[in-house]
């Protein structure tokens, strides 16, 4: 790998924070399937890999298309003494949604639903364009950095366990059949590991500085003159 010519001591440009110890690091040029660790805690600071920009848009629709139907699509129906009933988590926050449990609702709802959206949401606003090869849309690194901001309070997996754990006392009490929005919940678990498994922020981070540097200083673009 090569030195990056772009540090400076000064502005710290070219320096590469380990997230994990915070130790600093001259910031190389990488190839497609090299691994930087850090050289205190090896941890894995950069993983560039080949496609890897296609196939977060195409997780990130994924994960927006199965929390939309994760609202509307049954959860589960509760069965018992031959009377049932199927419900949505659209239909428990109406059914909440006049009662003093509304902004607890909202707030469930938010963790569950709004923020991966809105997550997902920035990461195509941010990606789309890099992996097009084009200037990226105005403001995509602070989408970027409010899409990993929010990644902790994106709390799908833990409703998902939360609502395994109480079907374990409510299956002694009635017949429960869980419904496609549970099993879209499931599914989107699978989907947010790979996301992170395909994740590399050093790499997008990189893409959006190159773009934008190279928006700043254009090529010229007269023949015989080198930009």
């Amino acid at each position: 790998m090569e030195r990056d010519d772009r540090f400076d001591l000064a502005t710290g440009r070219g320096l590469m924070a380990c997230p994990r110890c915070d130790a600093l690091h001259v910031e190389e040029q990488m190839d497609l399937g090299e691994t930087a660790r850090c050289v205190r805690c090896g941890t894995v600071m950069a993983k560039p890999r080949d496609g890897a920009f296609a196939q977060l848009i195409a997780l990130s629709f994924t994960s927006m298309v199965l929390l939309v139907g994760a609202v509307f699509f049954p959860f589960l129906e509760v069965s018992t003494m031959g009377f049932g009933n199927a419900s949505s988590l659209f239909d428990v926050a109406l059914a909440f949604a006049d009662g003093i449990l509304l902004p607890l609702v909202l707030a469930v709802l938010a963790m569950i639903i709004g923020l991966p959206i809105f997550r997902a949401f920035l990461l195509l606003y941010t990606l789309v364009p890099l992996a097009q090869g084009r200037t990226p849309y105005r403001h995509a690194a602070r989408a970027f950095r409010w899409s990993e901001v929010m990644r902790p309070w994106s709390m799908a997996e833990i409703f998902v366990i939360g609502t395994a754990v109480a079907l374990v006392k409510v299956a002694g009490l009635a017949s429960v059949h869980l419904g496609p929005a549970f099993w879209a919940f499931c599914a989107l678990i699978f989907v947010n590991l790979a996301s992170r498994a395909f994740m590399c922020q050093t790499s997008i981070w990189d893409a959006i500085e190159d773009a934008g540097m190279a928006t700043e200083f254009p090529a010229d673009p007269r023949p015989g003159v080198d930009g």
